[in-house]
């Protein structure tokens, strides 16, 4: 099941990225009203804003659903075994495991150049 919902999530993801490229923009609308061709247009002179609006919120609508279907499908896969952590216990100083990197050395008094040498 979970791979037709991936499946047909993909189909419909490539079907809107396709529909949204083919759609027209807003500023394409301003030369109409100067006379370029409005009645030459596929869908005529009233355009095909609705018919396109509606299937773009058609698949986006799809889109969604199977998103969540699949986020519920994989949390439903999950599992999550109840597993009791242990006790933090402090150590105390004398058993700590001691480090194997170098401390830095450092020098309580270094001599520093003077300006009137």
């Amino acid at each position: 099941m979970e791979q037709f919902i991936l499946i047909f999530h993909f189909v419909v993801a490539v079907a809107l990225i396709g529909l949204i490229l083919i759609q027209q923009g807003k500023g394409a609308e301003a030369g109409a009203s100067f006379g370029a061709g409005a009645s030459q247009t596929v869908f005529g002179s009233s355009g095909g804003w609705n018919f396109f609006s509606k299937t773009t919120a058609l698949l986006a609508t799809v889109f969604f659903v199977t998103s969540v279907s699949l986020a519920v499908v994989a949390k439903n896969r999950t599992i999550v075994s109840d597993i009791e952590l242990p006790e933090l216990q402090q150590v105390p100083a004398e058993t700590a495991i001691e480090s194997s990197i170098p401390e830095l050395e450092t020098e309580t008094e270094t001599q520093l150049p003077s300006i009137d040498d």
